[in-house]
């Protein structure tokens, strides 16, 4: 058997299940691969803080894994809580971002240490990520005053679903080869640093921690995660994933409602019982 020596696991549709919980047999599994001495890094798109409780129900802390958010645009040893790897927007596009907010009629919002920041507070959307992400919404009167200096990896425009595609375009037009510009959610439209992805950010994590990309194990759902599942030695799709995503994986494990990380790890890394 193939010794794999880090896990990295994405968390909405793959580690998490759709009641927003980890099942505690998924979570036995990775902590007894831990005990084992591989390491285990959460690899989402969420802020940093965002993945906190995730990070230490795994107890990442204790066995020295890694967080590596808002898709591999920072990256943290969770045990010294240490910023190994950030890439920050380029501050100069910020006035144009608000102002594209503004015209569309629609909320912007960033995230600033363990904050979700926006000049609205009672919008739907910035109160689902608030919630989703455990982080508490701040109300600033200068959004683009607030942000300056503050090494911001990730703002967000939200609105109806209906109303999100046509700015989606009309911004990738204006900021192409400045900053990338997609739909995370339907409501959701997220504007990052040129160049992120998860297998970007995992390549960074290997170099820094004397790794090889054949040593490490990968599991996610979406298409954020194509680029890592291809990247890794072994890279799992979950079975709810889009067939596009299964096909660039190496394998596929049962949903994430059925604990599939754990079924795959059980057998992969013949677990023991418990």
């Amino acid at each position: 058997m193939k010794k794999y020596e880090l896990i990295a696991v994405d968390l909405d549709g793959t580690l998490v299940r759709s009641d927003q919980s980890i099942s505690q047999r998924t979570l036995d599994a990775l902590i007894r691969v831990q005990q084992q001495g591989v390491k285990v890094a959460v690899a989402s798109g969420r802020p940093t803080f965002g993945t906190a409780h995730v990070a230490d129900a795994l107890r990442l802390n204790e066995f020295g894994g890694y967080v590596m958010s808002y898709n591999g645009g920072e990256i943290y040893d969770w045990r010294t809580k240490t910023r190994l790897h950030a890439q920050t927007l380029d501050e100069r596009i910020m006035p144009y971002l608000y102002m594209c907010a503004k015209e569309h009629g629609m909320p912007i919002m960033t995230y600033i240490d363990k904050e979700v920041v926006s000049e609205v507070e009672n919008n739907e959307y910035i109160r689902y990520s608030s919630m989703r992400n455990r982080m508490p919404i701040r109300k600033v009167n200068d959004f683009v005053a607030e942000v300056q200096g503050a090494g911001i990896v990730k703002c967000m425009i939200v609105g109806a679903p209906t109303l999100l595609p046509a700015l989606e375009a009309e911004m990738q037009a204006a900021l192409k080869g400045k900053a990338g510009v997609f739909r995370s959610e339907p409501f959701f439209l997220e504007i990052v640093p040129m160049g992120i992805d998860k297998a970007k950010g995992l390549s960074i994590l290997l170099n820094k921690i004397g790794l090889k990309r054949e040593e490490l194990m990968a599991f996610g759902d979406g298409y954020n995660d194509i680029p890592m599942l291809q990247f890794a030695g072994m890279g799992v799709a979950m079975d709810n994933a889009a067939d596009e995503i299964k096909k660039a994986a190496d394998k596929v494990a049962p949903n994430n409602d059925d604990d599939g990380i754990a079924v795959f790890l059980e057998k992969e890394m013949r677990l023991p019982c418990v």
